[in-house]
């Protein structure tokens, strides 16, 4: 992740703090925040100072090596310390996937789960690399794409998932165009790839998500490319709310429709999307938005009409049959049980 012309990863371990970037505070600040122990680390995903697939794997895997440090060897804290770190997200596979891995580490010793979250982390940022390289080779000389939500640095410990393929793409010359949904109600695609493309100087637009049907009508639109918090077995995939509704439109237009996501974000006990938790969050995302006025200073207004409610799913499921295909570290994956399966296996 290129900031200002220096490199950054989105989260990493210092000493015994995790730091990682507010994602509150984008794209109108751009600040460290450090989480001294693992409740601050919890709450920093679930508030989404840190968020996306990789970066929430990341940031439990560290959560949980930071309770092995508070528990000074009692096993029955680290425990109790993982269930309200699982409990911060629940949709998002990763976080599930990083906090049993180091879990079991630091059953042997605390140095051991310290070691474990570090490897989580750095086989994130290696996963995201080769899901660049292979997803570059279904890219097109100026194709246009449409993305939702966030799945790019940010979202991950470096590269990112949906956009790692389009930032490859830029870096040979292809010259790409990327279509932007805003991504409603936190904006993460108007806020956050908005704000990574412009620091990789790769043209696009923000656009609002209801735009998606028409531009594709108008054969604006030549593939969409996202990311996933949750895959089933059979290839039902749990993402940003409002994925969904861009699948059903690119089969409706027979646009390639792919979801960028590592191994680790697949589910093998999940044996459909009847089986992903759908996490619900507060109305308040919805009822409220964050900006700045004429003074720089950032302030919370509300958009919607007063008194009324809002309901707020953090995502959705798009079934298996809307998926051309998965790309992966591996390469690209057909949308098969069978070879889910076994790739997991």
């Amino acid at each position: 992740m290129n900031v200002n012309g220096k490199h950054y990863l989105t989260i990493w371990m210092k000493n015994t703090s995790v730091m990682m970037i507010n994602q509150q505070l984008l794209p109108f600040r751009f600040e460290i925040f450090e989480a001294g122990d693992y409740l601050a680390t919890t709450d920093a995903i679930k508030t989404m100072i840190v968020r996306g697939a990789g970066a929430i794997g990341a940031a439990a895997g560290y959560a949980m090596a930071q309770a092995f440090i508070q528990a000074s060897g009692n096993q029955s804290i680290a425990e109790k310390a993982r269930l309200e770190i699982e409990a911060s997200r629940p949709t998002a596979r990763n976080l599930f996937y990083a906090t049993e891995r180091v879990f079991k580490a630091g059953c042997i010793s605390t140095e051991k789960a310290i070691i474990e979250a570090h490897k989580i982390a750095d086989e994130d940022i290696a996963a995201g690399k080769m899901i660049g390289i292979h997803g570059n080779t279904l890219i097109k000389k100026n194709a246009n794409i449409l993305t939702h939500c966030n799945a790019g640095w940010l979202g991950f410990v470096d590269y990112g998932s949906a956009l790692s393929p389009i930032y490859k793409a830029n870096e040979e010359g292809k010259k790409v165009f990327v279509y932007v949904d805003e991504t409603r109600p936190r904006s993460q695609g108007a806020k956050l790839t908005a704000w990574e493309l412009k620091h990789e100087n790769i043209p696009h637009l923000i656009i609002p998500d209801n735009a998606g049907a028409f531009l594709c009508s108008k054969g604006k639109i030549d593939m969409m490319i996202c990311g996933a918090d949750r895959i089933a077995a059979n290839g039902d995939t749990a993402n940003k709310i409002g994925t969904f509704e861009k699948a059903i439109v690119a089969k409706t237009f027979g646009i390639p429709f792919y979801i960028a996501a590592p191994l680790s974000t697949f589910d093998i006990n999940s044996q459909s999307g009847d089986d992903i938790e759908i996490e619900e969050r507060s109305e308040e995302e919805v009822l409220f938005q964050t900006g700045t006025n004429e003074n720089d200073e950032l302030i919370k207004i509300r958009v919607c009409s007063l008194g009324s409610k809002a309901y707020n799913p953090a995502f959705d499921v798009t079934p298996a049959s809307y998926i051309t295909g998965f790309i992966t570290e591996k390469g690209i994956i057909p949308v098969e049980k069978s070879i889910i399966k076994n790739l997991l296996s």
